[in-house]
């Protein structure tokens, strides 16, 4: 397996001067007729050729690969103009920083619901030889493994846990993020990537289901508010029944305490104003 490696150079400047004048003196030697010079001056032509085709430049956050005949020798991370091997072949890799964002995927859940999700994935090539060698076009490669690995991590868990306990891919969306980075970091070092940060971006039930859900999480939300509902109603009972009670408002028999506690639950719970009936009379 290819590692990156620094390539040794010269300044290109100091270089390109140097070309300048050995082709300056080659010329001068050409014009001067002789056969000896003239050589010379051909020879000093040709390897002030040679070497021009060396000269490269390297920009910022950017890394120049060399081969030369189809051997790898190093690359220059190092901004600036430099000479390197005279023809040899240069590859430019940007080493910024860069986004991916996925498709929205379908996928089913571990709960087999299938579910819409999608992420941004956030990385930078820190090992251009296994960018360019190791994998062929590897900004492909990152789209392709960044969907699998999606895919992967999203089959592990329930889109939503109702009872609270475990993992889902909604409520702890800073441990799936975790995860799926970790997952992508596995299968990218292969091609050079690092993997700085990824981020779910989209996370539904698929539409064919998405009705039937949302009538499961209202009816889970009314159940709870009505769980809120009784528990605060029973309080009251209680209060009014112990209050009555200390005060000898009256004396209520168990008869009389069931039939009032079953009046205040009504009136308490339901969703509907209670509608008071006033006994006027008796007939005992």
């Amino acid at each position: 397996m290819l590692k990156e490696r620094e390539l040794s150079y010269l300044n290109g400047f100091i270089a390109l001067v140097f070309i300048l004048g050995i082709t300056g003196a080659g010329v001068y030697l050409i014009t001067l007729g002789d056969v000896l010079p003239m050589v010379i001056g051909i020879i000093a032509c040709c390897a002030a050729f040679v070497l021009l085709t060396g000269l490269t430049i390297v920009q910022p956050n950017q890394a120049n690969v060399v081969t030369f005949f189809g051997r790898y020798i190093g690359v220059i991370r190092k901004s600036g103009f430099y000479l390197a091997i005279p023809f040899s072949t240069r590859r430019r890799v940007s080493l910024r920083v860069r986004n991916f964002n996925s498709a929205k995927l379908k996928v089913n859940d571990v709960s087999g619901n299938p579910i819409e999700i999608a992420a941004v994935v956030v990385f930078s090539v820190v090992d251009s030889a296994k960018a360019l060698f190791e994998v062929d076009e590897y900004e492909t490669f990152v789209e392709i493994q960044s969907e699998t690995a999606l895919r992967h991590v999203a089959s592990k868990y329930p889109y939503d846990q109702p009872d609270t306990t475990g993992f889902s891919l909604r409520a702890n969306t800073e441990e799936i993020a975790l995860e799926l980075t970790d997952e992508l970091q596995k299968r990218l070092t292969i091609a050079g990537v690092k993997v700085i940060e990824s981020r779910l971006t989209h996370l539904a039930y698929s539409t064919e289901i998405a009705s039937a859900m949302l009538q499961r999480q209202q009816a889970e939300a009314i159940i709870a508010a009505r769980e809120k509902i009784v528990d605060g109603a029973v309080t009251m009972v209680q209060m009014a029944i112990a209050r009555l009670q200390s005060d000898n408002v009256v004396e209520l028999d168990d008869e009389r305490k069931a039939a009032m506690i079953n009046n205040l639950l009504v009136a308490v719970v339901s969703d509907r104003s209670a509608q008071p009936v006033i006994n006027a009379s008796t007939l005992y």
